[in-house]
């Protein structure tokens, strides 16, 4: 009798054991889902906390433009630049400054030297990094030769500060600024006639249109000084 007890025990199936893996089963496929909704959720919420950002440094930048130029002050670079050698050259360097500049003679001629000076030191800087690779005393009088000239444009520079109310250029002045000018591109002159007659190809190595556009910047400034007079009186001014 305790067998056959024994046999129909054996043959039971416990109910609370069956039912416990259907419900693991059951459990996974929603934790699963859960974690899925979850990481999407994150994906977005950060997608638009990115959009937003770039959104609002967009809009940053719109407000921190400088306006665009007058149609006054465009008409007065055409006008200046009209007397230099490269007038296209000439107007897109200061009208591309985009700077606050006042619409007349002095004042852009001030932008043009500052886009020489600007140009010409990324020459120089550009022939300086040739010299640190090779050992040419013809590259090294070179860049001794920009280096004076930089400094005979920022002296011409210098030489343009004037106190409120007064001409940034007298007759003096502007003697002084033609005479360094013209030496600012002598200098860039003899430093690549340099380069040239030594048969040197390290000149193949540098940009040829940065050479172009510093040549042209230098020249451009120096036939705006040297026809200030003229221009001054063209814009009603007077020279002091």
């Amino acid at each position: 009798m305790k067998a056959i007890s024994i046999f129909r025990g054996y043959g039971k199936v416990n109910h609370r054991e069956d039912q416990t893996p259907d419900r693991r089963s059951s459990q996974r496929p929603l934790l699963t889902t859960v974690a899925i909704t979850a990481v999407v959720l994150l994906t977005l919420v950060i997608g638009s906390i990115l959009v937003a950002a770039v959104i609002r440094d967009y809009r940053e930048e719109e407000e921190t433009e400088s306006p665009p130029l007058s149609a006054e002050l465009l008409e007065s670079i055409k006008s200046v630049c009209s007397v230099t050698q490269f007038p296209d050259s000439c107007f897109t360097a200061i009208s591309s400054l985009n700077t606050s500049t006042k619409p007349d003679p002095e004042s852009i001629f001030k932008v043009s030297l500052h886009a020489a000076i600007a140009e010409l030191s990324n020459l120089s800087s550009s022939i300086n990094t040739l010299n640190g690779r090779n050992s040419n005393p013809a590259l090294q009088d070179c860049v001794t030769q920009l280096d004076d000239a930089l400094s005979r444009l920022n002296e011409s520079m210098s030489a343009m500060e004037a106190r409120p109310g007064e001409m940034m250029l007298t007759e003096a002045k502007i003697n002084d600024i033609q005479t360094w000018v013209s030496a600012a591109m002598t200098d860039q002159d003899t430093c690549f006639d340099g380069l040239e007659e030594t048969g040197s190809r390290v000149l193949d190595q540098v940009n040829h249109g940065l050479r172009q556009r510093s040549k042209e910047y230098i020249s451009n400034s120096l036939a705006i000084v040297a026809k200030m007079p003229l221009l001054l009186e063209k814009f009603g001014l007077k020279m002091h």
